[in-house]
């Protein structure tokens, strides 16, 4: 049976009142008196009730963070930088990974809401974001983070993956290259679609230039070693490659350089997307479009809490970065 607050009272001899306000940190209580009631929840191992009292404060402590694939460090990233900014106000995060899953996504967002979070940081798994169009029209404060609504309506921070894609693939053509393959996670990912768009771009201004989709149905490594092989098996291989995260571009390296006979750049150049740690480590340090992950994970904590004290203008509700290209081995 659970810990009640009457149980420590008891054991330290005091009332109930006193209990709760050593846990709240009032001076109204002895050093003496303090102290015992301290040794009593230790001894009883009494944890308080947070539910209750956030309902008595009327506002939970407590923001939820859902990201695609917490497996990847880029979603770790952000959700660093989202924790270090809560926790300047005394909030904490609660992180949830969809794996790209819609019902895996509401499942999340019924339980953080049945918990009576603050508000809700989403990287939707919908490509229009209906979803935290729905979270918005229901009350609950949300801000997209690496994602948009058609008509900007809802907060969200995010990076302008059209202009990464076109950065990736310019830099590619910049270099001879002109038969490239894209390779794309779902291309019903608004993210992905995005830096397709900013690939089909570059293309179109250099004659000659074509551009191959080779879609996988995930966004890790084994996704990119798996279309890599692909890649690798064909005759006509493309003499360059992007890849919309850096952990396919991994998987991509791994599959053309294992039996040591394609050359990476001098065969095929690669570029991949997010610059995480692994891109500058890789056994051919990789070429990246950089984002600011901590920064957005950041700057979307500081976007809910702003809703949440009702000093948020209309104008400051959409934050969008500007990628960087970060040029390494793989395609230099």
């Amino acid at each position: 049976m659970a810990v009640k607050i009457q149980d420590v009272a008891a054991r330290a001899e005091v009332s109930v009142g006193t209990v709760s306000n050593v846990l709240n940190g009032r001076a109204t209580v002895s050093t003496a008196t303090a102290e015992r009631v301290r040794a009593a929840i230790d001894t009883l191992g009494y944890v308080r009730n947070g539910a209750a009292r956030q309902l008595r404060a009327g506002r939970s402590r407590s923001i939820a963070l859902i990201v695609l694939d917490v497996g990847n460090p880029f979603f770790a990233a952000v959700a660093r930088g989202a924790e270090a900014r809560a926790a300047e106000d005394g909030y904490v995060v609660l992180l949830g990974s969809s794996g790209g899953d819609g019902d895996r996504e509401r499942l999340y967002l019924d339980e953080f809401r049945e918990q009576r979070v603050a508000g809700v940081l989403l990287t939707p798994t919908d490509a229009d974001g209906d979803v935290a169009c729905h979270l918005a029209s229901a009350g609950v404060p949300v801000v997209l983070v690496d994602g948009r609504t058609a008509g900007g309506d809802v907060c969200a921070v995010s990076v302008d993956d059209v202009e990464g894609g076109y950065l990736a693939v310019a830099h590619l053509l910049a270099q001879g290259r002109r038969r490239i393959s894209f390779v794309a996670g779902p291309l019903s990912t608004c993210q992905v679609a995005d830096r397709l768009a900013g690939a089909r771009r570059a293309v179109a201004e250099v004659e000659g230039a074509a551009l191959e989709i080779v879609e996988t149905d995930a966004m890790t490594v084994l996704a990119g070693r798996a279309a890599g092989e692909r890649l690798r098996a064909r005759d006509d291989k493309p003499d360059a490659v992007f890849a919309a995260n850096d952990l396919l571009a991994v998987g991509v390296l791994q599959a053309l350089t294992i039996l040591g006979d394609i050359r990476v750049p001098d065969d095929i150049a690669l570029v991949g997307y997010d610059d995480i740690d692994f891109a500058a480590a890789a056994v051919v340090p990789l070429t990246s479009v950089r984002q600011p992950a901590e920064a957005l994970g950041s700057t979307a904590v500081d976007l809910l809490l702003r809703q949440l004290d009702g000093a948020l203008d209309s104008a400051d509700r959409q934050v969008r970065f500007r990628p960087e290209l970060v040029v390494r081995a793989s395609s230099a």
